[in-house]
């Protein structure tokens, strides 16, 4: 074989791995397959941890507050201790952690490190739809959204750096980068629905409303009419990472229509949180 046709042949078959791989991670990724292991979720969960402690000026942690800590972090434990639809409560060390801004959020990384704002618990009117919230998060690290929107992300450069005979640690890169260019990897409208349903079966084993989230919904779209759909006042980061298309309203609403002998007007718990709302930071 001369090197014209040589160079042709290495070409055409690094061009046929490429387009395999890409085709094959396209599946992989739909079928909601996961490259990182659970452990390992764990670990990049524990990075992130020490990296969003150590940009205060981001995320400004609370300070002191213990009693506003146990709180929240009283709320996170006992969802995942009364539902059995938790299948990762002995895997994942779940930690609630409270961020001191006026940002209406909550986000969770991999490995159930769940962190909520204190402008959210603001924002909202009763200790069912913080439960709800909370759920909302736990889903997200029990489905492992994070690290599969990851594995669909990294899948591609470990594919080139495989061709180009270049295979540097992905996991290594993930650290240095999820913090510059990437950020959090906003959750896609089919991640949101998933949460929103999992939630519901968290919550339906407890004592509080199960489909308090709504609430939460009720209040964000009562902003965006007061001030039209870019409020601005936290709750574009919120929108940002968390969509809130109608779809996703009326699966809700859907699902809790089914829910015939559950009483909105039963387990939220209004009185004690509004208590508790009178202890936060100003």
């Amino acid at each position: 074989m001369n090197e014209r046709k040589y160079k042709y042949s290495v070409t055409l078959l690094t061009f046929s791995v490429l387009l395999f791989g890409l085709i094959s991670l396209s599946v992989f990724y739909s079928c909601g397959a996961n490259i990182f292991s659970e452990s390992q979720d764990v670990e990049l969960g524990q990075q992130l941890d020490k990296e969003i402690k150590s940009n205060p000026r981001e995320y400004p942690m609370l300070q002191g507050n213990q009693e506003i800590k146990d709180y929240v972090s009283g709320i996170g434990k006992y969802i995942i201790n009364s539902s059995p639809k938790i299948e990762r409560k002995n895997v994942f060390p779940y930690n609630f952690q409270v961020i001191n801004d006026s940002v209406i959020n909550a986000f969770c990384t991999p490995g159930g490190y769940i962190y909520i704002y204190t402008g959210l618990m603001k924002f909202i009117d009763n200790e069912a739809t913080l439960a709800g919230v909370i759920a909302h998060e736990i889903a997200h690290a029990e489905r492992r959204h994070m690290t599969q929107r990851l594995t669909s992300y990294y899948g591609v450069s470990m594919i080139l750096s495989l061709v180009l005979g270049n295979n540097p640690s992905a996991y290594a890169e993930i650290a240095a980068n999820l913090f510059v260019g990437l950020g959090f990897l906003a959750n896609s409208r089919s991640d949101e629905i998933e949460a929103d349903n999992y939630s519901i079966a968290y919550l339906k084993t407890s004592k509080y409303y199960p489909g308090a989230i709504m609430f939460f919904f009720d209040n964000i779209l009562a902003e965006q009419k007061l001030k039209g759909n870019a409020p601005g006042g936290g709750l574009d980061r919120l929108l940002s990472t968390h969509p809130l298309p109608q779809d996703r309203i009326d699966n809700v609403r859907e699902i809790m229509t089914g829910l015939k002998d559950k009483d909105s007007l039963k387990g939220l718990y209004a009185d004690e949180y509004r208590i508790f709302k009178s202890k936060l930071p100003k």
